[in-house]
């Protein structure tokens, strides 16, 4: 186990009048053996971040200290740090079979020509144990990846990233491009898999129940810029960034119509900044009901940077209003039902224990293992009677059409 810490990163794009600022001066800590969750809309830097610690973003200024040793100083060739990314059809060479890929990341061992054929069969029954370890059947190594579904693919990304045997394992959107009905079944494995090797993990997702059901520590992005980070629980019952509050309130409910949410708030209706020219002070001002758009008094939005001192406020939230309730000093007279506070926005990213199987488990079809990317998944194995986590996606009513 490993402590991955991005130290004031920032990575800039193009050239200085017109390039953008992807990240801007990030600090965040991924501590030995957990979990942390980074969330975010599309556009606020999370993948420019995560790609930074593997090196396929360069740093324009900062560090990634990997157990306290900068990754780009790291010696020898292979850093302990793996990514798995968001494409499963993408991410794998579509003209290599799966055994060659995973074996492909396998550092090499110093033995002479004469072991050559030792060391190939070494690698052969490591193919097959990590191809265990992720679900799959080790008789699948002689395939190619276009006679895999996307789920299959996913977990062959996962083990090609364990077999670099990695301390650390960055998965970025691992499941977004995945069918519902294997969702759950990842989101199973990869817990396991962390669990047994002890690995320390930074998840990139937007579906705020998966972060939920994953991770131990959450940390929320805007524009560039950590606006909120503290653990997982703490975070999403108690928002004190009111654009945290507003991706929770921005998340359907079990317990309401999806066209039907709770009350505005103020501002949320608004367009997000320029990435390549964000307002000064506090960056998520032009949005914010605790901001001047709402409160025209609040200049110290528009001039003073909240970041600056956020570390004195809970759950380190960058905002001179942290934890203030949207509500305070409106007439709410006759509205008091369609009132929500921060502790009931909470309710729509439902806790890790009391999961409820919103999404089969793999099964396997007829014709699994066809040439075609809607190949069934692979069953996994006996004995796992897991809760299956939600997806984020509401349940359609009885008789709908699907």
């Amino acid at each position: 186990m490993s402590e991955l810490v991005f130290e004031d990163v920032s990575v800039r794009y193009g050239s200085r009048r017109g390039g953008l600022t992807a990240v801007d001066g990030v600090n965040l800590t991924v501590p030995s053996g957990q979990v942390v969750g980074l969330v975010g809309e599309s556009g606020s830097g999370k993948s420019t971040l995560a790609r930074s610690a593997v090196g396929l973003a360069p740093l324009t200024a900062g560090r990634v200290l990997l157990d306290g040793t900068d990754v780009r100083r790291w010696p020898g060739r292979r850093r302990p740090l793996q990514m798995v990314f968001q494409d499963p059809y993408s991410s794998l060479d579509p003209r290599m079979t799966i055994g060659a890929s995973i074996s492909e990341a396998m550092p090499m061992p110093r033995t002479g020509v004469r072991f050559a054929g030792r060391r190939a069969a070494a690698r052969r029954a490591e193919v097959a144990r990590l191809l265990e370890l992720v679900n799959l059947d080790p008789d699948r190594a002689d395939m190619l990846p276009g006679h895999l579904s996307g789920g299959q693919r996913q977990r062959v990304a996962l083990a090609r990233a364990l077999a670099g045997r990695p301390r650390v394992v960055i998965a970025d959107e691992i499941t977004s491009a995945l069918d519902v009905s294997v969702q759950g079944a990842v989101l199973n494995l990869v817990r396991d898999v962390r669990r047994q090797l002890g690995l320390s993990m930074l998840f990139v997702s937007h579906n705020l129940a998966v972060v939920r059901y994953l991770s131990d520590i959450v940390a929320v992005m805007y524009l560039g810029r950590i606006v909120e980070a503290g653990p997982t629980e703490q975070v999403l019952s108690d928002p004190q960034h009111p654009y945290t509050r507003e991706l929770l309130s921005a998340a359907p409910s079990w317990h309401t119509p999806l066209f039907e949410g709770s009350r505005d708030f103020e501002g949320s209706d608004a367009e997000p900044s320029d990435p390549h020219r964000p307002p000064a002070g506090c960056r998520y001002h032009p949005r914010c009901a605790l901001g001047p758009r709402a409160r025209p008094d609040r200049d110290v939005c528009r001039t003073a940077d909240p970041a600056r001192d956020a570390e004195r406020r809970p759950h380190r939230a960058a905002c001179h209003f942290a934890g203030e309730d949207y509500f305070a000093g409106e007439d709410l007279a006759g509205e008091d039902d369609d009132r929500q506070e921060p502790s009931a926005l909470a309710s729509r990213a439902p806790e890790a224990g009391r999961l409820s199987p919103t999404s089969p488990e793999d099964h396997k079809r007829p014709g699994a293992g066809r040439s075609s990317p809607s190949s069934a998944e692979q069953p996994a194995r006996p004995g796992a009677d897991r809760p299956t986590p939600p997806t984020g996606g509401p349940t359609p009513p009885k008789g709908a059409r699907t």
